[in-house]
């Protein structure tokens, strides 16, 4: 992977998986501004465990293992914080609640975060802002 990985978690009533939100990834992935590194399916029980949802039919069977160990915590996030710690899928998806769990890799960051080191300057967070609201 060569730009940042976002983990992009979306939450679903009752998931349809028609194809639509692959077939815009790829045409992003086709234009450089994103690529699907992976994607796990998982439902949240009332009793706050996570459970993983089986991939739907005709999918890799493969799909969800990166970001099911992403998710597992063994790695560490930036700094001495251990991923468990930093940031918590039980933080974003409800009881009862079933979601799809992507990590996306911003393509279109990758000369942006070269030229800010070979600036000397480094990020330090990042927000983002849900669609329609505007900032201040």
């Amino acid at each position: 992977m060569s730009g940042p990985v976002q983990v992009l978690v979306i939450g679903f009533e009752a998931p349809s998986f028609s194809g639509e939100v692959l077939a815009e990834l790829t045409r992003l992935r086709e234009r450089g501004v994103v690529r699907l590194v992976d994607v796990l399916l998982v439902e949240r029980g009332d009793d706050g465990t996570f459970e993983i949802l089986d991939p739907p039919p005709g999918s890799d069977p493969d799909l969800g293992k990166i970001a099911a160990q992403v998710l597992g915590g063994g790695g560490e996030a930036d700094g001495d914080v251990p991923v468990d710690e930093a940031w918590s899928l039980a933080d974003a998806v409800p009881p009862g609640g079933v979601a799809a769990v992507a990590l996306l890799e911003h393509l279109w960051a990758e000369p942006l975060l070269a030229a800010i080191g070979r600036a000397g300057g480094r990020p330090l967070g990042e927000l983002w802002l849900p669609a329609g609201e505007p900032p201040g």
